[in-house]
């Protein structure tokens, strides 16, 4: 299937990309540059197919390399014959193209692997840095969620109190829509010692009642993970999962479900 980049990654490189995507393919990959004319308009990848293997990036091919008096000639600017020349010229440049897409997939293959090795280091970087300086052992680590939050403890310090930005990692975790409510709490009766309160609701449709208590309870560790390092310590951090939809109805009685919420309607 042929997937285009939409999103806004005029600063990731296609190895990057291909390597985060599809980390266990290497040597399948072909590649078809587009020239460097389109890079200053989008990103460095601009369609891929995982059936194929195609690759288009907005990149120069090995052809820019040859003197441009082997491609193009003064005399088809000439009148006369102009339109035909111009039409001959094309048909040699995309043969001259595929001609040397070879080349330009070799040379893509090699700075893939480059990256795959780099990423493959960086991740030993990582969990030693994380191990040493702040006693977190990223490789016993199983639940994925945390996994995925804890490569941002090394820029913790900037990060610590940022409530929005939990709001857009649990989004981006999850897929989702977050809502976030501000509140306060007390663990006992006297409001003199009431502590703020932070509670991001998950708005996911669709739930069974078994895949609700498995999210539910992958949740937890991400939880106390995103308490402990990037929440101030004086607030209280509730994640839960909500689904705000139509009620089901069966006979015209409703019927409640997990979390299901009565709106008194004037």
């Amino acid at each position: 299937m042929i997937r285009r980049t939409n999103q806004n990654l005029s600063e990731a490189s296609a190895e990057m990309l291909i390597n985060y995507l599809y980390p266990e393919i290497d040597e399948q990959w072909r590649v078809q540059n587009m020239g460097t004319f389109y890079r200053n308009y989008t990103r460095d990848l601009l369609t891929y197919d995982d059936d194929s293997y195609d690759l288009q990036l907005a990149r120069d091919g090995f052809v820019k390399l040859l003197p441009q008096g082997l491609l193009f000639t003064d005399q088809g600017l000439k009148k006369g014959q102009r339109m035909a020349n111009i039409k001959r010229q094309n048909a040699k440049l995309r043969m001259l193209n595929d001609l040397f897409q070879p080349f330009d997939t070799f040379a893509f293959r090699r700075k893939l692997a480059i990256e795959r090795q780099v990423s493959e280091l960086l991740d030993i970087k990582l969990e030693y840095v994380l191990k040493t300086y702040f006693r977190y052992d990223l490789a016993a680590e199983t639940n994925e969620y945390v996994r995925d939050v804890a490569r941002l403890l090394p820029f913790v310090s900037q990060l610590r109190g940022d409530l929005l930005l939990v709001r857009n990692i649990l989004a981006s975790l999850f897929e989702c829509q977050v809502e976030c409510h501000r509140g306060r709490f007390s663990e006992t009766d006297n409001t003199k010692q009431w502590l703020p309160m932070i509670t991001y609701e998950l708005l996911i449709e669709k739930l069974t009642a078994e895949e609700y208590r498995q999210l539910a309870a992958d949740i937890e560790p991400l939880k106390a993970f995103i308490a402990e390092w990037l929440i101030p310590f004086d607030v209280k951090c509730n994640i839960v999962v909500k689904w705000h939809n139509q009620l089901p109805q069966t006979n015209m009685n409703l019927i409640l479900d997990y979390n299901s919420e009565v709106i008194n309607e004037k």
